[in-house]
């Protein structure tokens, strides 16, 4: 295992283990009828990326607003797993490192435990220095096969979606060519048209990120989610999507002061825009830095409940 530092603020570990090829299944249920009687809040949907070689993603479900009883966290982020390159077949393909399979493999009670107080579980995907990148997807073809084995997760382990990280793809490694303006253009639309009704949602940085269009296509649309890739800062996601689906508030929780994760998210209001991006929520009791936001997005206290 080794250490990434994210761009500016944000760590990542990255086990690199080797992993099976997927063998897609059933999906299983998800709990949608234990979501319907959960306790519904008013506010901006609150994001939580959870790194999962450390932490449990089931810690996302320990918090809830004191008045009304509602969760604090709409959407928990697995992070992540990775865009690799096969050298001998020249193309990408979807790998988990131990901890993200093991994380897929208990579906049953780390991920439905959350399906079933409401809480959407998206899978992200980053790049993993080997030259496999969204960004550099030679053709139509490349692109559409790595988003059926994106979709096909989906379905096999009942995610609710996929987010996108354009991060440490080093692209060019491995004789893979560099970013272009096709690739990521005919990702997202194989991927929209395989999983019409999932979250799709983009980690604005990187490459991929800044090439939306191509050939008369604009991907914008296609997002449900666009955040701020930058903890501790406000910067509004250049793509072409309402308020209400854009963060451009984002805070690691445990570093990102309390004064800061308050402003962020008065701001986050008082500009209406509708998300609320976290980082780095761990096992430990972080009511205090969470009810720094939850105040001023849902006028509550959080309450942690181990």
């Amino acid at each position: 295992m080794f250490t990434l530092v994210r761009s500016r603020v944000r760590t990542a570990a990255l086990a690199l283990s080797a992993v099976a090829a997927l063998a897609f299944g059933a999906t299983a249920p998800t709990g949608a009828a234990a979501a319907a009687d959960a306790p519904v809040k008013q506010g901006p949907t609150s994001v939580a990326y959870v790194e999962v070689n450390n932490n449990s993603m089931l810690n996302v479900g320990k918090y809830t607003l004191a008045k009304g009883g509602g969760n604090v966290f709409d959407v928990a982020v697995i992070f992540a797993a990775n865009i690799n390159y096969d050298t001998s077949k020249k193309a990408a393909y979807l790998h988990f490192n131990e901890n993200v399979q093991r994380v897929l493999d208990n579906a049953v009670t780390q991920i439905r435990p959350l399906q079933q107080k409401g809480i959407k579980v998206v899978l992200s995907v980053l790049g993993n220095h080997q030259g496999a990148g969204f960004a550099n997807f030679p053709n139509q073809q490349a692109a559409s096969a790595f988003a059926k084995q994106l979709s096909d997760t989906v379905t096999k382990y009942g995610l609710d979606g996929i987010d996108f990280d354009d991060e440490y793809a080093e692209y060019g490694n491995n004789g893979t060519g560099q970013p272009n303006a096709s690739s990521f253009v005919h990702l997202v639309t194989a991927l929209r048209a395989n999983m019409p009704n999932k979250i799709i949602s983009l980690y604005n940085i990187g490459p991929a990120a800044s090439r939306l269009s191509y050939g008369g296509v604009n991907i914008s649309s296609k997002f449900d989610y666009a955040w701020n890739p930058y903890y501790g800062t406000w910067q509004v996601p250049g793509i072409a999507l309402p308020k209400s689906k854009l963060s451009p508030a984002a805070v690691e929780i445990g570093r990102t002061s309390q004064s800061t994760t308050a402003s962020l998210a008065r701001r986050t209001v008082s500009e209406g825009y509708g998300v609320y991006l976290t980082y780095n929520l761990n096992g430990a009791d972080r009511s205090a830095e969470i009810s720094a936001f939850t105040r001023e997005l849902y006028g509550s206290d959080a309450v942690y409940k181990p």
